[in-house]
């Protein structure tokens, strides 16, 4: 009888090994079927999303500052020709232009240089890249933290759409891209950004529910990131508040309002993490409804074009072209032929090669592609490793240069006059500016002009990094921007000395350096770690 038994053990367990063998391959290898012109549908209705989104709050833009935009929203579809000339879309086009000529596989340099060379302005995360490439510094370096303050801005978050756009049902497959474009600007919650919303396109292809394709996109990038408990938060409030986005909004920017590097101590936050909670915030009080999503993720606030330009994009996946209003269709088909400005794209030349990069790349991960139907190796998500830019990173003052105390000049320093844009500057080799503080970090800053020249950096006695302050890109000039920053420092005093050194690069017309002030930094447990909402107190 024993040996009954243990005969029957051992089948029903080898049994149940081959079951559970057998669903893990089918889960491997589940290959969805999408037709052509369907998945050319929802790949337009991403691109259109884009568009309409993001002139639809372009008028609102960084309006509302740690309060909620609550004048008119004037807009109308025709308005949407207005998106040729918004970095949200001619950035990534750009990327789209590098794998025409180089392929989907060219290094993150090349990309890089085709965006720094292009004659379109530039902000934050995306300027210090092109500034980077021209300093020689090259990715990842180049997105580092170390090299770039504005590691965790909204750079990349706005511009990797067309990643998700072309890996239906891939999350995978647009890992990979993100993780070598997203480098090239940003770091760790920058990078993640992009990540987050490219999975959010590549699962709204088979994946309709706002609730379940948010949880979805989230296994993409880490739960021990902010960005994920920012995001998990918004989901939290969503439950808590399911018809009042004023309450979950109040709760959120009391816990998150003040988490950035950028402008720290301004009320001004362009970090993605918080942008994409408002992403996600339209999304789900938006209910799939394109006119109130695109309401209430403007309303959010901040970066209010970037945002509903990124929600609206998820329901044109979602819904297809064809799903969209039909006003909404009719302005993007009236300038389906216009190129956005420094690129050689418009919305139907977007659209159909995204069409072309999606069947390969589904061919390449394995499905197969006729006319008329593609067959995509669905691919579960796989998150990225922990990033963190600042880990523990605060802000703790600013100290201008004509502020008694911090500052101490040698040499011929001159004052640089504009109205609110004033500096001291030199040219004299062996000038020196020496700023001592108390903290673990500092921003030394001052303009971006074609008059700088070269600075060695100094801190704590120890010669870091040459400096050049020379900009004379694509028409742009820059005051109050990064030249030099160091942080994980110890905790204690330190000092910073800037020499000038006379020197520039052949192109500069002077070599001037400009110094406005220093933005200190200090080490402590960010406010947010222990936050509870008022609902859990």
């Amino acid at each position: 009888m024993r040996g009954n038994l243990l005969k029957l053990f051992v089948l029903v367990f080898a049994n149940a090994i081959i079951s559970c063998g057998q669903k893990t391959e089918k889960a491997i290898t589940d290959v969805r079927s999408i037709p052509t012109d369907v998945l050319k549908d929802k790949i337009a209705g991403g691109w259109a999303g884009k568009m309409i989104g993001v002139t639809y709050g372009a008028p609102t833009e960084f309006r509302a500052l740690t309060k909620t935009f609550d004048d008119t929203i004037k807009w109308v579809p025709a308005d949407v020709k207005g998106s040729i000339w918004q970095d949200d879309l001619y950035v990534q086009l750009t990327f789209l232009e590098t794998m025409d000529e180089f392929g989907i596989e060219a290094p993150a340099k090349k990309f890089q240089e085709l965006f720094a060379k292009s004659g379109y302005q530039l902000w934050h995360a995306n300027v210090q890249a092109r500034k980077n490439y021209f300093d020689s510094i090259f990715p990842p370096q180049s997105g580092h933290p170390d090299y770039n303050l504005h590691a965790d801005d909204i750079d990349f978050q706005i511009e990797a759409d067309y990643i998700g756009f072309m890996c239906p049902g891939m999350p995978q497959t647009a890992n990979k891209i993100a993780d070598k474009i997203g480098h090239i600007m940003n770091y760790g919650d920058g990078v993640y950004g992009g990540v987050f919303v490219g999975a959010l396109y590549s699962e709204a292809y088979f994946e309709s529910n706002i609730r379940k394709l948010v949880d979805k996109a989230l296994l993409s990038i880490p739960s021990e990131s902010d960005y994920s408990k920012i995001v998990k938060d918004v989901i939290i409030l969503h439950n808590q508040y399911p018809t009042d986005w004023h309450a979950a909004w109040k709760e959120l920017e009391a816990k998150w309002g003040s988490v950035h590097i950028c402008d720290a101590g301004a009320k001004f936050n362009i970090d993605a993490k918080l942008n994409g909670a408002y992403v996600v915030m339209g999304l789900l009080y938006g209910e799939g409804d394109p006119q109130k999503t695109l309401e209430i993720t403007t309303r959010c606030g901040q970066d209010s074009d970037c945002n509903p330009s990124n929600a609206m994009a998820v329901l044109g996946v979602i819904k297809g072209f064809k799903g969209l209003p039909q006003a909404y269709r009719e302005a993007v088909q009236a300038m389906g032929d216009s190129l956005f400005i420094n690129t050689n794209y418009s919305f139907n030349k977007a659209v159909n090669q995204t069409l072309k990069y999606a069947k390969d790349l589904a061919v390449q991960n394995g499905g197969a592609a006729t006319d008329t139907e593609l067959k995509i190796k669905v691919q579960t998500a796989q998150s990225f490793a922990l990033e963190v830019a600042f880990p523990k990173l605060v802000f703790d003052r600013s100290a201008s240069v004509f502020e008694k105390g911090g500052w101490d000049f040698k040499g011929n320093w001159a004052t640089y006059k504009p109205k609110n844009a004033q500096a001291m500057f030199s040219s004299k080799a062996g000038d020196e500016a020496i700023f001592t503080f108390e903290g673990t970090g500092v921003s030394i800053v001052g303009n971006w002009f074609k008059d700088c020249g070269k600075a060695d950096i100094f801190v704590d006695g120890v010669m870091k990094r040459t400096i050049d302050g020379y900009f004379g890109f694509a028409n742009q000039t820059h005051t109050d921007m990064n030249l030099y920053h160091i942080t994980n420092l110890p905790e204690g005093k330190h000092i910073v000395r800037v020499v000038v050194k006379g020197e520039k690069r052949p192109e500069a017309t002077a070599a001037n350096l400009y110094l406005s002030k220093a933005v200190v930094f200090k080490t402590a447990d960010k406010k947010n770690e222990n936050f509870k909402f008022s609902f859990q107190k």
